[in-house]
């Protein structure tokens, strides 16, 4: 009511002038469509403070874009009756603040935009009532802010006006929205022709995370929409000159690799080449066969013939481990391989996306479940299928839902014999549930079935970190209550507990059976907690914590009983997990078909994030901020900075079209 007497007032008062009678006449015919654009103004400068915590000369884009799509929306809105015309007014706007909304609260429980592709599989995503609970609370100011511009329609619908636009003015109006797109396009191309520019993420390039900071989510959205609907084809960086230059380089016709000195398998790329029709599978045949392998090494099969317990854990990292409260995964952490600067990116799907790359080797397609996605092709360097070659007997548990992120499809394709929470695996129901008591019903189905290969997804360190919807920390609460954090690093720290006693437990059966020095631990988390608030990750790490690079940097443990440590300061990543332990155990595989690489090779490192900044030995890239920042003591340039970009480009690409083509199946003997 106090909003009308204040418009009614200011229109009394208004009234007299003739040149503000005449704007306020335009500006009431025309109201809606001034509403729609500084609505999606509005909304994107409100999300992007809110949730990426930042402002740059980028958001420039989505204002220019909002322009365009103002004029659509109001086109949609005044063609009609007017009741009509103000129903729809009133739909588009609830299902852009409902659009906006979804996208804050699965960012804000993610740390990623949410894929229209991905809303096929949110069920198992935020299923859980306390977690989505928590994320509208935690974010109860922000969806106020949101709901702002629909609860002003709402007040002043019925002082305003939706009459039907004549024709001259639709006309007008549709070349109007012809000249805002066309300016639009025309500022996108006027940026640099990069991996990382607005050019490359609006027509070559699928990054959603790039793509909701130099575009806008709108637009982003409108892109995924697109692309879900007529299908896309990733793109790179001057793809063709660079192919043909890393081919000229490395594979001139008169280089013969030696096979037994590199981590190859007898793959006949040329007449493949001769003989390919299919002009997308030539591409990767001419890229694949350019790239230089891996050199074997002196870590090449030091773990010949020994059992492997591979594990991926919930939402583990570096602070969930301390002499302390986790003697055992501390010992784990300190007494095999010491990777001094790990990273573990995270990747749009989250625990499956994260789950995928430790396991392939490969780099998750943006916008689809790729490990369900997988489940249709041949994985031959999974390590399920190749120990499995081997005569190895190869185990898979869950510690929840048998189809949850649909493992009951994806994990028996890797060579699993796979068991889970209604399907084999009887353990307590409770949320989470218990890594402990699923180390104690499973050891025994392998131990004692020499040689053996045992996969696990943990769950007990899943979020929320409190001590009262959390089962697994309010058990392990009395062992946390003297450390002096918050309540939320303290239930963190309690959920972990649960892995600790889990890996004592498994340790303790391999000492018992004889086979602890015969069996290597491989422990690696699928994703950083995302579950701590930012305050609780600083508090953990006892400093501010960057959050481009450091937030990512973990800790992946390479544990054998009785091996000398052995540390590694090479940039590595979850990526390079499949082809290290490929090659320590001595494996046969083709390091050129993996995006990842043996951490011990000779190769140069490269940790890829799903934003496209990278780390190398020489330098830290930040596509957000367009900087690099040289490593002490090495050399990087402009042409150094654009050559890595093209192969992180090309690294995209061709992983996303290994899972859409089973190339794998195509060119390896089954």
């Amino acid at each position: 009511m106090k909003l009308r007497v204040i418009w009614d007032t200011l229109m009394l008062k208004l009234q007299g002038s003739e040149k503000l009678k005449a704007a306020l006449s335009l500006l009431k015919k025309y109201w809606l469509l001034v509403f729609y654009v500084s609505t999606i103004i509005y909304l994107e400068f409100v999300y992007r403070l809110w949730n990426l915590r930042s402002m740059s000369v980028d958001f420039i884009f989505p204002v220019i874009f909002a322009l365009y799509t103002g004029v659509v929306l109001f086109l949609l809105s005044c063609i009609l009756k007017e009741h009509i015309n103000k129903i729809i007014s009133i739909v588009i706007t609830v299902l852009i603040t409902i659009g906006y909304s979804i996208q804050l609260l699965y960012f804000s429980i993610f740390h990623t935009p949410l894929s229209l592709y991905s809303l096929s599989g949110a069920e198992d995503a935020i299923q859980f009532s306390d977690v989505m609970i928590a994320a509208v609370i935690k974010n109860i100011l922000c969806l106020v802010l949101i709901l702002i511009p629909l609860i002003l329609l709402v007040i002043l619908i019925r002082r305003l006006s939706f009459l039907r636009v004549r024709p001259p003015v639709l006309y007008s109006l549709l070349i109007l929205c012809c000249v805002f797109y066309d300016v639009s396009i025309l500022c996108v191309h006027l940026t640099a022709k990069k991996p990382v520019s607005q050019y490359s993420l609006y027509y070559k390039t699928s990054a959603p995370e790039l793509s909701v900071v130099k575009l806008g989510l709108l637009t982003t959205a409108r892109l995924d929409l697109q692309r879900l609907v007529f299908g896309f084809e990733q793109d790179d960086y001057a793809l063709e000159e660079a192919i043909e230059t890393i081919h000229i380089e490395s594979v001139a016709k008169e280089e013969v690799i030696p096979t037994e000195t590199y981590n190859t398998m007898d793959i006949d790329f040329d007449t493949l080449i001769a003989n390919e029709k299919n002009e997308v599978k030539l591409d990767m045949h001419k890229y694949f066969s350019a790239i230089k392998p891996t050199n074997k090494n002196k870590y090449t099969g030091m773990f010949k013939g020994d059992n492997l317990i591979l594990i991926t854990a919930e939402a583990f990292s570096p602070y969930a481990i301390s002499p302390e409260l986790t003697p055992t995964l501390y010992k784990m952490s300190k007494q095999g391989f010491v990777f001094n600067n790990f990273y573990n990116p995270i990747w749009g799907v989250s625990t499956s996306d994260g789950e995928y790359v430790a396991c392939t080797g490969l780099i998750p397609k943006t916008g689809i479940w790729s490990f369900y996605r997988s489940s249709r092709n041949f994985m031959p360097f999974v390590m399920g299928n190749q120990f499995k070659k081997l005569g190895y007997t190869t185990k898979a548990y869950h510690d929840h839902s048998y189809t949850y992120y649909k493992r009951n499809i994806s994990h028996p394709n890797m060579g699993y014999d796979f068991k889970a929470v209604g399907n084999g695996l009887k353990i307590k129901n409770t949320w989470p549930e218990s890594d402990l008591e699923m180390i104690e019903v499973t050891a025994g189905e392998y131990i004692g079935e020499q040689p053996f290969h045992a996969y696990y997804m943990t769950v007990s360190g899943h979020m929320m970190y409190n001590f009262d919807g959390n089962y697994m920390a309010k058990k392990n609460k009395a062992l946390v209550e003297n450390i002096t954090y918050s309540d939320e690093s303290k239930a963190y720290i309690a959920c972990n507990m649960e892995l600790e006693f889990a890996m004592k437990a498994l340790i303790d059966r391999l000492e018992a059976a004889g086979i602890a020095d015969k069996t290597v631990i491989a422990i690696s988390p699928d994703h950083y907690p995302y579950g701590l608030s930012r305050d609780a990750i600083d508090e953990l790490a006892g400093h501010k914590v960057e959050e481009n690079f450091e937030l990512y940097k973990s800790t992946f443990i390479l544990w054998k009983k009785g091996m000398e440590p052995i540390v590694v300061e090479k940039p590595c990543s979850s990526l390079d997990i499949n082809p290290t332990i490929s090659n320590l155990f001595g494996l046969e595989y083709d390091s050129r078909l993996l995006m990842g690489s043996d951490i011990f090779s000779d190769t140069s490192p490269l940790v890829i994030f799903s934003n496209n900044s990278w780390i190398t030995d020489a330098a830290k890239y930040n596509s957000l901020t367009n900087t690099a920042i040289l490593t002490a003591g090495m050399e990087a340039d402009a042409d150094y900075v654009d050559e890595i970009n093209k192969t992180v480009a090309k690294k995209l690409r061709y992983s996303a079209k290994i899972l859409e083509m089973d190339y794998y199946g195509s060119i390896i003997a089954k």
